[in-house]
């Protein structure tokens, strides 16, 4: 079972790696304009054309909390969560954000199809950033089904 709470983290970890670098949803628009974002992408376009507040946002919700939340889980799972507490206060709070781009971003490929705007498709950059979210609630499920690893 140690091996499968790892296994998660390594995979949420390198999921969310590749969610924020890779294009999450590419837009053609008139069949002659493409733009693939990917969510570094997205923040930094934000930041330049003085959205910063909403870049702020996007960048703490998006990448700082699950950040947090994955050293939350691996410090749940090895056993220093038990003696801090901080894990078993972060984590519910953040474990509310996790989804929440993926959503969001489904939201505006679905706006986007129906408004006649553009053609919306989904990019890897969004599968792997949902599959991060996955692994990492799977691992915090194991760190807390596991408890602490034995000292000895």
């Amino acid at each position: 079972m140690r091996f499968m709470l790892a296994a998660a983290l390594v995979l949420a970890s390198l999921f969310f790696g590749l969610g924020i670098v890779l294009p999450l949803v590419r837009f053609e628009t008139l069949y002659f304009f493409n733009q693939s974002p990917s969510l570094l992408g997205v923040i930094a376009a934000l930041w330049m054309g003085d959205d910063r507040l909403l870049a702020i946002v996007v960048a703490l919700v998006s990448v700082a909390f699950p950040v947090v939340k994955l050293i939350a889980i691996a410090a749940e799972g090895v056993g220093m969560e038990a003696r801090s507490g901080l894990a078993a206060g972060l984590l519910p709070q953040l474990s509310r954000w996790s989804l929440m781009d993926v959503v969001l971003v489904a939201l505006v490929i679905v706006a986007a199809k129906t408004g006649g705007i553009a053609q919306a498709f989904s990019q890897p950059g969004l599968w792997f950033y949902a599959g991060s979210a996955l692994a990492a609630a799977l691992a915090h499920g194991l760190a807390q089904r596991l408890g602490p690893p034995a000292r000895g």
